[in-house]
Protein backbone atom coordinates (compact mmCIF):
# COMPACT_ATOMS: atom_id res chain seq x y z
CA UNK A 1 0.00 0.00 0.00
CA UNK A 2 1.42 3.30 -1.12
CA UNK A 3 -0.37 5.54 0.87
CA UNK A 4 -1.11 5.45 4.91
CA UNK A 5 -4.15 4.05 5.93
CA UNK A 6 -6.87 5.90 7.89
CA UNK A 7 -8.81 3.73 10.38
CA UNK A 8 -12.93 4.65 10.40
CA UNK A 9 -14.00 7.62 11.78
CA UNK A 10 -16.16 6.27 14.27
CA UNK A 11 -13.13 4.21 15.43
CA UNK A 12 -11.11 7.42 15.95
CA UNK A 13 -14.04 9.03 18.22
CA UNK A 14 -14.53 5.88 20.27
CA UNK A 15 -11.13 6.20 21.15
CA UNK A 16 -10.92 9.54 21.96
CA UNK A 17 -14.10 9.05 24.39
CA UNK A 18 -12.26 6.70 26.18
CA UNK A 19 -12.63 3.13 26.12
CA UNK A 20 -11.93 -0.42 28.19
CA UNK A 21 -9.97 -2.29 26.35
CA UNK A 22 -9.07 -5.82 27.70
CA UNK A 23 -5.43 -7.67 26.15
CA UNK A 24 -7.23 -10.87 25.14
CA UNK A 25 -5.59 -14.07 26.82
CA UNK A 26 -4.84 -17.31 25.15
CA UNK A 27 -6.46 -20.33 26.59
CA UNK A 28 -5.14 -23.68 25.61
CA UNK A 29 -6.31 -27.55 26.11
CA UNK A 30 -4.55 -29.81 28.61
CA UNK A 31 -2.17 -31.26 25.24
CA UNK A 32 -1.18 -26.76 25.64
CA UNK A 33 -3.09 -26.18 22.18
CA UNK A 34 -5.99 -23.66 21.46
CA UNK A 35 -9.07 -24.18 23.31
CA UNK A 36 -11.25 -22.53 20.78
CA UNK A 37 -14.41 -23.15 22.96
CA UNK A 38 -13.03 -21.23 25.77
CA UNK A 39 -11.19 -18.39 23.65
CA UNK A 40 -14.49 -17.82 21.78
CA UNK A 41 -16.15 -17.77 25.38
CA UNK A 42 -13.48 -15.11 26.63
CA UNK A 43 -14.07 -12.87 23.61
CA UNK A 44 -17.89 -12.73 24.30
CA UNK A 45 -17.23 -12.24 28.08
CA UNK A 46 -15.36 -9.04 27.72
CA UNK A 47 -18.01 -8.11 24.49
CA UNK A 48 -21.32 -8.81 27.18
CA UNK A 49 -19.06 -6.92 30.46
CA UNK A 50 -19.01 -3.66 28.05
CA UNK A 51 -15.64 -3.42 26.49
CA UNK A 52 -15.53 -0.81 23.58
CA UNK A 53 -12.40 -2.56 22.46
CA UNK A 54 -10.59 -5.81 22.89
CA UNK A 55 -6.61 -6.08 21.62
CA UNK A 56 -5.80 -9.76 20.49
CA UNK A 57 -2.25 -10.88 19.85
CA UNK A 58 -0.70 -8.65 22.65
CA UNK A 59 1.76 -9.65 25.87
CA UNK A 60 -1.01 -11.04 27.45
CA UNK A 61 -2.03 -13.32 24.60
CA UNK A 62 1.78 -14.42 24.68
CA UNK A 63 4.42 -13.42 22.06
CA UNK A 64 4.76 -17.71 22.09
CA UNK A 65 1.96 -17.66 19.87
CA UNK A 66 4.26 -16.32 16.71
CA UNK A 67 6.61 -19.55 17.31
CA UNK A 68 6.63 -21.64 14.12
CA UNK A 69 5.88 -24.61 16.24
CA UNK A 70 2.93 -23.56 17.78
CA UNK A 71 1.39 -21.03 14.42
CA UNK A 72 -1.09 -19.52 16.40
CA UNK A 73 -1.21 -15.65 15.68
CA UNK A 74 -3.32 -16.02 12.42
CA UNK A 75 -5.82 -18.60 13.91
CA UNK A 76 -5.75 -16.43 17.32
CA UNK A 77 -6.34 -13.22 15.39
CA UNK A 78 -9.20 -14.33 12.63
CA UNK A 79 -10.67 -16.31 15.90
CA UNK A 80 -11.38 -13.36 18.05
CA UNK A 81 -12.31 -11.34 15.28
CA UNK A 82 -15.04 -13.46 13.95
CA UNK A 83 -16.34 -13.67 17.69
CA UNK A 84 -16.26 -9.77 17.87
CA UNK A 85 -18.23 -9.57 14.61
CA UNK A 86 -20.98 -11.71 15.81
CA UNK A 87 -21.43 -10.35 19.37
CA UNK A 88 -21.42 -6.51 17.42
CA UNK A 89 -24.11 -7.70 15.08
CA UNK A 90 -26.15 -9.53 17.66
CA UNK A 91 -26.01 -6.35 19.73
CA UNK A 92 -26.14 -3.46 17.03
CA UNK A 93 -22.57 -2.28 18.64
CA UNK A 94 -19.32 -1.70 17.20
CA UNK A 95 -16.19 -2.74 18.71
CA UNK A 96 -12.73 -1.41 17.90
CA UNK A 97 -10.60 -4.39 17.23
CA UNK A 98 -6.65 -4.11 17.80
CA UNK A 99 -3.73 -6.42 16.96
CA UNK A 100 -0.54 -6.62 18.59
CA UNK A 101 2.52 -6.70 16.24
CA UNK A 102 6.40 -7.26 17.33
CA UNK A 103 9.57 -8.17 16.05
CA UNK A 104 11.85 -6.52 13.39
CA UNK A 105 10.69 -4.95 10.51
CA UNK A 106 9.90 -7.94 8.12
CA UNK A 107 8.14 -9.51 10.94
CA UNK A 108 5.98 -6.60 11.95
CA UNK A 109 5.24 -5.63 8.61
CA UNK A 110 3.70 -9.11 7.64
CA UNK A 111 2.19 -9.30 10.97
CA UNK A 112 0.13 -6.18 10.12
CA UNK A 113 -0.90 -7.59 6.73
CA UNK A 114 -2.15 -10.50 8.54
CA UNK A 115 -4.34 -8.33 11.35
CA UNK A 116 -5.18 -5.95 8.43
CA UNK A 117 -6.87 -8.67 6.75
CA UNK A 118 -8.43 -10.01 9.75
CA UNK A 119 -10.23 -7.30 10.10
CA UNK A 120 -8.71 -5.25 12.61
CA UNK A 121 -8.82 -1.28 12.63
CA UNK A 122 -5.37 -1.12 14.61
CA UNK A 123 -1.90 -2.76 15.32
CA UNK A 124 -0.52 -2.09 18.77
CA UNK A 125 3.19 -1.76 17.79
CA UNK A 126 5.72 -2.88 20.30
CA UNK A 127 9.33 -2.08 19.81
CA UNK A 128 11.04 -4.57 22.66
CA UNK A 129 12.49 -6.56 19.61
CA UNK A 130 14.75 -3.25 18.41
CA UNK A 131 16.50 -2.71 22.02
CA UNK A 132 19.53 -1.64 19.76
CA UNK A 133 17.87 0.63 17.25
CA UNK A 134 18.42 4.78 17.42
CA UNK A 135 15.24 6.87 17.27
CA UNK A 136 15.92 7.57 13.74
CA UNK A 137 15.45 3.77 12.87
CA UNK A 138 12.63 3.03 15.45
CA UNK A 139 10.88 5.73 13.54
CA UNK A 140 11.90 4.75 9.98
CA UNK A 141 10.17 1.09 10.76
CA UNK A 142 7.03 3.03 12.21
CA UNK A 143 6.44 4.59 9.84
CA UNK A 144 6.83 1.32 7.20
CA UNK A 145 4.24 -0.51 9.78
CA UNK A 146 2.02 1.92 9.61
CA UNK A 147 1.47 2.10 5.63
CA UNK A 148 0.03 -1.35 6.12
CA UNK A 149 -2.17 -0.11 8.99
CA UNK A 150 -3.12 2.33 11.70
CA UNK A 151 -0.88 2.51 14.71
CA UNK A 152 -1.52 2.56 18.41
CA UNK A 153 1.68 3.13 19.93
CA UNK A 154 2.61 1.09 22.94
CA UNK A 155 5.25 2.23 25.75
CA UNK A 156 6.20 -1.27 26.95
CA UNK A 157 8.41 -1.63 30.24
CA UNK A 158 11.82 -2.99 30.28
CA UNK A 159 10.91 -5.57 32.61
CA UNK A 160 8.12 -7.62 30.72
CA UNK A 161 10.12 -7.10 27.35
CA UNK A 162 10.55 -3.43 26.15
CA UNK A 163 12.77 -0.31 26.57
CA UNK A 164 13.07 2.88 27.24
CA UNK A 165 12.22 5.28 24.41
CA UNK A 166 12.83 9.04 24.49
CA UNK A 167 11.24 12.24 24.49
CA UNK A 168 12.39 12.83 20.86
CA UNK A 169 11.13 9.60 19.53
CA UNK A 170 7.78 10.02 20.52
CA UNK A 171 7.68 13.59 19.69
CA UNK A 172 8.09 12.69 15.76
CA UNK A 173 6.20 9.03 16.11
CA UNK A 174 2.83 11.38 16.92
CA UNK A 175 3.39 12.69 13.44
CA UNK A 176 2.66 9.71 11.84
CA UNK A 177 -0.56 10.74 10.03
CA UNK A 178 -2.29 7.33 10.65
CA UNK A 179 -1.58 7.11 14.92
CA UNK A 180 -4.81 7.05 16.36
CA UNK A 181 -3.48 6.90 20.06
CA UNK A 182 -1.16 5.96 22.38
CA UNK A 183 -0.74 3.11 25.06
CA UNK A 184 1.74 4.21 27.95
CA UNK A 185 3.09 1.20 29.82
CA UNK A 186 6.15 2.54 31.19
CA UNK A 187 5.39 1.96 34.90
CA UNK A 188 7.05 5.27 35.32
CA UNK A 189 6.31 8.77 35.93
CA UNK A 190 8.83 10.86 34.07
CA UNK A 191 8.96 8.47 30.99
CA UNK A 192 4.53 8.94 31.07
CA UNK A 193 4.48 12.80 30.78
CA UNK A 194 7.14 12.45 27.95
CA UNK A 195 4.12 10.64 26.02
CA UNK A 196 1.71 13.38 26.92
CA UNK A 197 4.04 15.93 26.34
CA UNK A 198 4.85 14.87 23.09
CA UNK A 199 1.28 14.98 22.09
CA UNK A 200 0.37 18.02 23.79
CA UNK A 201 3.49 20.15 21.81
CA UNK A 202 2.60 18.34 18.29
CA UNK A 203 -0.71 19.86 19.02
CA UNK A 204 -2.75 16.43 18.69
CA UNK A 205 -4.03 16.55 21.89
CA UNK A 206 -7.97 16.38 20.02
CA UNK A 207 -5.89 13.47 17.70
CA UNK A 208 -3.96 11.32 19.36
CA UNK A 209 -5.89 9.30 22.42
CA UNK A 210 -3.67 8.54 25.43
CA UNK A 211 -4.60 5.10 27.31
CA UNK A 212 -3.43 3.68 30.06
CA UNK A 213 -1.14 0.24 30.68
CA UNK A 214 -0.03 1.19 33.74
CA UNK A 215 -1.05 -1.31 36.00
CA UNK A 216 0.62 0.47 39.16
CA UNK A 217 -1.28 3.66 38.61
CA UNK A 218 -4.60 2.41 36.67
CA UNK A 219 -7.18 5.11 38.28
CA UNK A 220 -4.43 7.77 39.05
CA UNK A 221 -3.54 7.94 35.48
CA UNK A 222 -7.52 8.26 34.73
CA UNK A 223 -8.33 10.96 37.00
CA UNK A 224 -5.51 13.06 36.41
CA UNK A 225 -6.07 16.28 33.94
CA UNK A 226 -2.24 17.56 32.92
CA UNK A 227 -1.53 21.21 32.15
CA UNK A 228 0.86 21.51 29.66
CA UNK A 229 2.88 24.44 28.51
CA UNK A 230 3.27 25.04 24.76
CA UNK A 231 3.76 28.57 22.82
CA UNK A 232 -0.01 29.49 22.57
CA UNK A 233 -0.54 28.95 26.06
CA UNK A 234 -1.68 25.60 29.19
CA UNK A 235 -3.04 22.26 27.29
CA UNK A 236 -5.04 20.67 29.07
CA UNK A 237 -5.43 16.90 28.18
CA UNK A 238 -6.18 13.60 29.93
CA UNK A 239 -5.43 9.66 29.57
CA UNK A 240 -8.92 8.85 28.54
CA UNK A 241 -9.36 5.21 28.70
CA UNK A 242 -6.84 1.97 29.48
CA UNK A 243 -5.96 -1.07 27.50
CA UNK A 244 -4.97 -3.11 29.96
CA UNK A 245 -3.79 -6.93 31.16
CA UNK A 246 -5.62 -6.03 34.65
CA UNK A 247 -8.58 -5.47 32.47
CA UNK A 248 -8.52 -9.34 30.93
CA UNK A 249 -10.37 -10.23 34.37
CA UNK A 250 -13.18 -8.37 36.48
CA UNK A 251 -14.10 -6.98 33.33
CA UNK A 252 -17.56 -5.77 34.23
CA UNK A 253 -16.36 -3.15 37.12
CA UNK A 254 -13.27 -1.81 35.24
CA UNK A 255 -16.15 -1.05 32.67
CA UNK A 256 -18.01 0.79 35.69
CA UNK A 257 -14.73 2.38 37.37
CA UNK A 258 -13.73 4.06 33.98
CA UNK A 259 -17.69 5.28 34.07
CA UNK A 260 -16.90 6.81 37.28
CA UNK A 261 -13.71 8.48 35.84
CA UNK A 262 -15.44 10.13 33.30
CA UNK A 263 -17.83 11.33 35.21
CA UNK A 264 -15.13 13.26 37.78
CA UNK A 265 -14.11 15.28 34.50
CA UNK A 266 -17.31 16.88 34.60
CA UNK A 267 -17.78 17.34 38.03
CA UNK A 268 -14.51 19.31 38.58
CA UNK A 269 -13.52 17.06 41.48
CA UNK A 270 -12.17 13.68 42.79
CA UNK A 271 -14.26 12.11 45.62
CA UNK A 272 -12.14 10.58 47.87
CA UNK A 273 -13.54 7.18 47.23
CA UNK A 274 -11.71 7.02 44.10
CA UNK A 275 -8.69 7.78 45.23
CA UNK A 276 -9.08 4.88 47.50
CA UNK A 277 -10.09 2.69 44.77
CA UNK A 278 -6.68 3.67 43.01
CA UNK A 279 -4.97 1.95 45.83
CA UNK A 280 -7.38 -0.98 45.57
CA UNK A 281 -6.54 -1.26 42.43
CA UNK A 282 -2.97 -1.40 42.56
CA UNK A 283 -2.81 -3.48 45.59
CA UNK A 284 -4.88 -6.00 43.43
CA UNK A 285 -2.99 -5.87 40.28
CA UNK A 286 -0.05 -6.49 42.52
CA UNK A 287 -1.38 -9.96 43.38
CA UNK A 288 -2.71 -10.68 39.64
CA UNK A 289 0.86 -9.57 38.17
CA UNK A 290 3.11 -10.70 40.31
CA UNK A 291 5.32 -7.50 40.80
CA UNK A 292 6.79 -9.24 43.95
CA UNK A 293 8.87 -11.42 41.29
CA UNK A 294 9.36 -8.79 38.85
CA UNK A 295 6.02 -9.62 36.87
CA UNK A 296 7.03 -13.34 36.34
CA UNK A 297 3.64 -14.81 37.18
CA UNK A 298 1.71 -12.21 35.41
CA UNK A 299 -0.20 -14.07 32.64
CA UNK A 300 -0.57 -17.13 35.16
CA UNK A 301 -1.79 -14.87 37.67
CA UNK A 302 -4.55 -13.49 35.07
CA UNK A 303 -5.23 -17.05 34.12
CA UNK A 304 -5.77 -18.04 37.98
CA UNK A 305 -8.52 -15.56 38.03
CA UNK A 306 -10.11 -16.64 35.18
CA UNK A 307 -9.52 -19.99 36.13
CA UNK A 308 -12.23 -19.67 39.66
CA UNK A 309 -14.26 -18.07 37.74
CA UNK A 310 -14.69 -20.92 35.07
CA UNK A 311 -13.75 -19.33 31.77
CA UNK A 312 -10.48 -20.78 31.68
CA UNK A 313 -10.04 -24.77 32.58
CA UNK A 314 -6.52 -24.26 33.81
CA UNK A 315 -3.87 -21.84 33.72
CA UNK A 316 -1.52 -23.34 31.19
CA UNK A 317 0.79 -20.86 29.09
CA UNK A 318 2.20 -22.10 26.05
CA UNK A 319 6.17 -21.76 27.74
CA UNK A 320 5.55 -25.02 30.26
CA UNK A 321 7.83 -22.94 32.45
CA UNK A 322 5.35 -20.21 32.82
CA UNK A 323 3.67 -20.69 36.56
CA UNK A 324 2.60 -18.94 39.28
CA UNK A 325 5.29 -17.86 41.66
CA UNK A 326 5.88 -18.90 45.05
CA UNK A 327 3.31 -17.46 47.34
CA UNK A 328 1.59 -15.99 44.29
CA UNK A 329 -2.06 -18.08 44.98
CA UNK A 330 -1.52 -16.90 48.58
CA UNK A 331 -1.56 -13.00 47.45
CA UNK A 332 -4.48 -13.86 45.18
CA UNK A 333 -6.22 -15.34 47.62
CA UNK A 334 -5.89 -12.21 49.73
CA UNK A 335 -7.06 -9.71 47.39
CA UNK A 336 -10.25 -11.39 46.11
CA UNK A 337 -10.96 -11.85 50.21
CA UNK A 338 -10.53 -7.77 49.96
CA UNK A 339 -11.97 -6.40 47.36
CA UNK A 340 -15.19 -8.49 46.41
CA UNK A 341 -16.69 -5.14 44.86
CA UNK A 342 -13.68 -5.05 42.11
CA UNK A 343 -15.02 -8.81 40.97
CA UNK A 344 -17.51 -10.02 38.67
CA UNK A 345 -18.15 -12.98 40.00
CA UNK A 346 -22.35 -13.07 40.02
CA UNK A 347 -22.33 -11.56 36.46
CA UNK A 348 -19.83 -14.33 35.15
CA UNK A 349 -21.62 -17.04 37.20
CA UNK A 350 -25.34 -15.95 35.49
CA UNK A 351 -23.48 -15.94 31.69
CA UNK A 352 -20.74 -18.04 31.80
CA UNK A 353 -22.99 -21.16 29.94
CA UNK A 354 -24.35 -18.85 27.91
CA UNK A 355 -21.31 -17.74 26.00
CA UNK A 356 -19.67 -21.48 26.01
CA UNK A 357 -22.77 -22.03 24.28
Amino acid sequence: MTNYPAPPDWVRKKLRAGLVIPAHPLALTPQRRLDEHRQRALTRYYHSAGAGGIAVGVHTTQFEIREPQHGLFEPVLKLAAETIIACDRATNRSTVRIAGICGDTKQATAEAVVARNAGYHLGLLSLGAMKAADDDALLEHCGIVAREIPLFGFYLQPAVGGRVLSFRFWRQFVEIQNVAAIKIAAFNRYQTLDVVRAVAEAGLAGQVALYTGNDDSIVTDLLTEYAIRIESGVLRLRIVGGLLGHWACWTQPAVRLLAQCHATWSAGAVPAELLTRAAEVTDCNSAIFDAANDFAGCIPGIHEILRRQGLMSSILCLNPRAGLSPRQVEELDRVCCAYPHLMDDEFVAAHLNEWLG
